[in-house]
């Protein structure tokens, strides 16, 4: 796996805020070793304004995000997938199509920003909450060693990502 761009598909169930977080992230993060997508098994066709505002303030390119189905990554011919992440639980739990090339798979649960209710600062605030989680999360894919990202080592390493939250030291 360690050769070439690495391609990892994050997940939710309507891929308007954490995956389009999660994809710009790595796409910004990823130094040209990996290409991220997003997917949502029951996409709501429009990505989340919240999320296009944080990744403006935050100078990350979200240039052609768009809402889509995970069918898109499930067909034949589509983009070679190494890893699957779900960043939601809905997701995790939903029975996921049957990848081409059996990626590695890792679950990074976030709460969903877009569920926040509140006042505007509110609800920037919930996306600024669920962006902190992943970009801490995305930060350790990208600086992982490229010995680590052979299969076994990269299944391993998702998963420990995957319980780290930013501010502890147990990722």
């Amino acid at each position: 796996m360690s050769e070439r761009t690495l391609n990892v598909l994050f997940l939710c169930t309507g891929n308007s805020a954490r995956s389009i977080l999660a994809e710009a992230l790595l796409n910004h993060l990823g130094r040209g070793r990996f290409r991220a997508f997003s997917a949502g098994s029951f996409p709501t066709g429009r990505v989340n304004p919240h999320a296009v505002k944080l990744l403006g303030r935050m100078g990350i390119p979200a240039e052609g995000a768009r809402s889509k189905s995970w069918d898109e990554f499930a067909a034949p011919g589509s983009v070679d997938i190494d890893c699957v992440i779900t960043v939601c639980d809905n997701a995790a739990g939903e029975a996921c199509p049957v990848w081409p090339g059996h990626p590695v798979t890792a679950h990074w649960g976030v709460e969903d920003p877009a569920a926040a209710t509140g006042t505007e600062a509110d609800i920037d605030n919930a996306f600024r909450q669920a962006f902190d989680v992943l970009e801490h999360r995305v930060k350790a894919l990208a600086g992982l060693p490229a010995a680590s990202l052979d299969r076994s080592g990269m299944q391993r390493r998702l998963a420990e990502i995957g319980t780290s939250l930013p501010g502890t030291d147990n990722g």
